[in-house]
């Protein structure tokens, strides 16, 4: 056993290993001629797009890169994440243009920061940029002081980003102070943003011959003819940033606590353990990520634990109640009682994810107590009641205690009547502790 599990570890280490090294990102090289590289930020803004953006500009440093663009649409994302991005735009020594695209697209709280923060500040039609109101983590409002506080700091940084960079400082800190937003026509009228292009074709031919100042002084844009070079995330970025998700997050919770509870069902099975193990660090990390209410993680809790007490117990009231409490803790999951938070608006679970895994939990937890209600059915097998009615011979007189052999096996025993000779076939009537009762076959 611990030499196959030995096995299967050193088999998923190489596994794990092979996909790090095939995620990693390819060596630098200088690309023919002129030419931009191209970053696709999408999501959530965490720590996984932190290390991707850094590793684009890094990247746009070393290979003589005329500028590095990042096409945006977000929603915001966690503040550690975002100062670290800002960081390292105001600090690259290649320009920074920062693109609001496509059509639909939304630069919405740390995402306006991160605009604003940008060299050249570019957005499509039909894209917004604004709405940067602080919240705490679960996503619900800050309490008055907290709330001014952070508030005024928050829109300090936006103000000194807005004004390094010769844009709307008023504007900036209205979005974090007053939650205002601003299409990109208006955008461009208030000096929020430098350009509005179509594509990224339009964009570099409207960049062209622009100067900017980085950190390694002025540099003049050389975009008309240059190509476009596509930097893409690599496998792990992409892996942990598509976690960050609510329904993945939902899903990889319920089947980490599911898991889990079979194995304090069935000890020593291992297969559920391990996988509820992994499944419940990748929910965490993805929750970690996200607008998370703490009392719909609790109720989630609760519902396993009312299931691993429903395989005990087999109460249909019970199966109904936990049930009914995931189901709510789910809705709840990402849901605040108070208003939700602007940075990541949309992030609730789907009812159909909700439904569907409550409806795995009622399948599972039919065929668990199914199992039980079986086992708790078979005929005895084993153990001294199977000892009742079998067949034996004396092995000494029993006037009235002495030995028989039943089964294979000696037995202490005593007649229930009379005395039994040797050699005598008896029949076990009852059984006493570890001895047995016997008769003569065929005597009652």
């Amino acid at each position: 056993m611990m030499k196959t599990s030995f096995k299967v570890m050193i088999r998923t280490l190489g596994i794990v290993v092979m996909l790090l090294v095939l995620g990693l990102p390819k060596m630098a090289h200088a690309q023919p001629g002129e030419h931009v590289d191209v970053l696709t930020v999408s999501g959530a803004i965490d720590a996984w797009t932190e290390g991707y953006i850094r590793r684009g500009v890094s990247l746009a440093e070393r290979d003589g890169s005329e500028a590095v663009v990042i096409v945006l649409d977000t929603p915001g994302g966690t503040l550690d994440a975002m100062q670290s991005i800002i960081t390292r735009m105001l600090n690259a020594r290649v320009p920074v243009i920062v693109f609001v695209s496509p059509s639909g697209a939304w630069a919405g709280s740390a995402g306006t920061f991160i605009t604003l923060a940008a060299n050249i500040a570019v957005m499509a039609p039909g894209t917004t940029i604004g709405a940067a109101h602080p919240v705490d983590e679960s996503g619900q409002n800050i309490g008055d002081d907290e709330r001014t506080k952070v508030t005024n700091f928050s829109a300090s940084m936006a103000q000194s980003i807005a004004r390094q960079r010769g844009r709307n400082a008023e504007w900036a800190a209205d979005a974090v102070q007053k939650s205002i937003s601003a299409t990109a026509e208006e955008a461009l009228a208030q000096n929020v943003i430098d350009l509005i292009a179509t594509d990224l074709d339009d964009l570099m031919n409207k960049v062209d011959g622009l100067v900017v100042v980085t950190a390694a002084g002025e540099i003049t844009l050389h975009t008309q003819r240059a190509g476009l070079v596509d930097t893409s995330m690599n496998l792990p970025e992409q892996f942990f940033h598509t976690l960050v998700e609510p329904n993945i997050a939902l899903v990889l919770l319920s089947v980490g606590l599911l898991a889990i509870s079979v194995e304090l069902y069935n000890p020593g099975a291992l297969v559920p353990g391990v996988v509820g193990g992994i499944c419940l660090v990748l929910a965490f990390v993805a929750l970690g990520n996200l607008p998370v209410n703490g009392g719909g993680v609790i109720l989630i809790f609760i519902s396993m634990i009312l299931f691993i007490i429903d395989i005990k117990v087999n109460s249909g009231v019970l199966t109904v109640s936990e049930l009914v409490v995931f189901v709510l803790g789910a809705l709840l999951l990402f849901q605040p009682l108070t208003p939700p938070s602007p940075v990541l608006p949309s992030v609730r679970v789907s009812l159909p994810v909700v439904f569907a895994m409550a409806g795995i939990m009622a399948v599972l937890l039919v065929f668990v107590l199914g199992a039980v209600v079986r086992a708790r059915n078979y005929p005895v097998v084993s153990g001294m009641k199977t000892m009742v009615g079998a067949a034996g011979t004396a092995v000494t007189d029993l006037a009235p205690e002495g030995q028989v052999q039943a089964k294979s096996e000696l037995w202490s025993a005593i007649a229930r009547e009379g005395t039994v000779q040797r050699g005598e076939t008896v029949e076990v009537v009852q059984v006493e502790g570890l001895r047995l009762v016997v008769t003569k076959r065929g005597k009652e």
